[in-house]
């Protein structure tokens, strides 16, 4: 009989710790048979001490390789022109991509068979052998990084004295039961590959920032960096009503919480694209990748109806009290601003979703900005200068708001300014 190296049969002279590769290898493509006790050119040349070879392959095999892929391999003792042969038959698996625990769901730990050899995938083989074993959603199929932590997530899960260990990673979906992570335990990881990109902008447009931050790590992590963030710049009016002062933010506390949130529960998590937050004198921006659940239209979305593309994700932000129910997030957002001028917008198309959330404080129109602009210089017709915060608490106006004024009086000619930062004042220019 004569044999030769294909890609279904490899040979060698005995055992090696490269034959984890072929295993891995075989079980990822369609099978094979590799002997031990045979040389590159088939010649036989057994193998001593047979039964120590065969449990040392069993062992490594068991040990080294993930997902466990035991049973589609059989090892057993053969005899060939009187010698003994370790034969070692591996069926294709059905958790591919099997891969070597030591390297990880990586190219260098994922092999197929190509020709004769055994060599390295490419990412996006792996990719599509991801989607093919375990479907296409997102947040079931097997992270490409199983080397996680979750400092983050464990400080949120007991900061609300919520268990979190290995049996809850199994029953929250963030590990198969097999002990392999999920792309949901990815995404509440420490290593966390998908971000929030957040912009603070001077005025109404993109012209010029203020602020920039790119937010990485867990989203439990991101979620609370991003609400800060947007808290820092979220300004205050102070209003009096009756015997009572009232203060206002821009941006309703309770319609940023439920914005945020669905910009992280419902976004695409299979395009790499971040989550984009831009904030403006005038309103906020909330964009994440992915539209509609399929199935869902925008006039159901609008009425509080909800197909929540990442459920367990949403599961566990409703463990962790982050949401109450699932498809109140946009009437909550609507109540937020009941009674308002302006009212929040929302737009969805095939691939993003938008939210767009007014300045409740903004006062709008050429025609009120000169009611305001000649508020300010008639003070200033009282007293020689005035500084921003005189002007905020006087007119009752926003820092943002009182700030767009005085430099627009500036850039009119009408003031001139005099010192920088807080020490900034403002006088009336005298004429040439």
């Amino acid at each position: 009989m004569v044999l030769i190296e294909n890609e279904t049969t490899e040979f060698k002279q005995s055992y090696v710790d490269e034959i984890k590769k072929t295993i891995v290898a075989f079980a990822n493509t369609n099978g094979g048979i590799l002997y031990l006790g045979i040389n590159d050119d088939g010649s036989i040349t057994g193998v001593t001490e047979a039964d120590e070879i065969m449990l040392k392959a069993s062992n490594a095999i068991r040990d080294a390789i993930k997902p466990d892929v035991t049973i589609f391999v059989k090892t057993e003792l053969v005899v060939m022109e009187d010698k003994t042969i370790v034969k070692i038959t591996v069926q294709k698996g059905t958790a591919c991509p099997y891969y070597l625990s030591g390297k990880g769901i990586r190219p260098e730990g994922v092999f197929v068979r190509h020709g004769a050899s055994s060599v390295p995938t490419t990412e996006t083989a792996i990719i599509k052998m991801i989607k093919e074993t375990d479907g296409e959603r997102f947040e079931t199929a097997r992270s490409l990084n199983q080397d996680l932590t979750f400092k983050e997530a464990a400080k949120e899960f007991e900061k609300r004295s919520v268990p979190f260990g290995e049996n809850q990673f199994k029953s929250l979906k963030m590990m198969s039961a097999n002990g392999i992570f999920t792309n949901l335990g990815m995404l509440l990881s420490d290593q966390c590959n998908h971000t929030i990109k957040m912009a603070a902008f001077q005025g109404n447009d993109k012209s010029v920032f203020r602020d920039r931050r790119e937010l990485t790590g867990s989203l439990l992590k991101q979620l609370n960096e991003a609400y800060d963030f947007i808290d820092l710049y979220n300004g205050t009016r102070a209003e009096i009503v009756g015997l009572y002062r009232s203060d206002k933010r821009n941006f309703p506390p309770e319609a940023v919480r439920e914005a945020l949130l669905n910009a992280l529960v419902h976004r695409d998590y299979g395009y790499s694209a971040g989550t984009l937050i831009s904030i403006f004198d005038d309103h906020l921006e909330f964009v994440s990748v992915g539209g509609l659940v399929r199935g869902i239209t925008f006039e159901d979305m609008m009425l509080g109806i909800s197909m929540t593309r990442n459920e367990n994700l949403a599961s566990i932000f409703y463990r962790l009290a982050l949401i109450e129910a699932y498809g109140t997030g946009v009437p909550k957002i609507l109540k937020a601003y009941q009674g308002e001028r302006i009212q929040p917008k929302i737009e969805a198309t095939e691939n993003a979703f938008k939210i767009t959330l007014p300045n409740r404080n903004e006062m709008p129109g050429n025609e009120t900005m000169m009611g305001i602009e000649a508020e300010i210089l008639t003070l200033l017709k009282k007293q020689p200068e005035i500084t921003r915060r005189e002007v905020e608490t006087t007119l009752e106006l926003s820092q943002t708001a009182a700030g767009r004024y005085l430099k627009k009086l500036v850039t009119n000619g009408l003031l001139e300014a005099v010192g920088k930062g807080k020490n900034t004042r403002y006088r009336l220019r005298k004429p040439s």
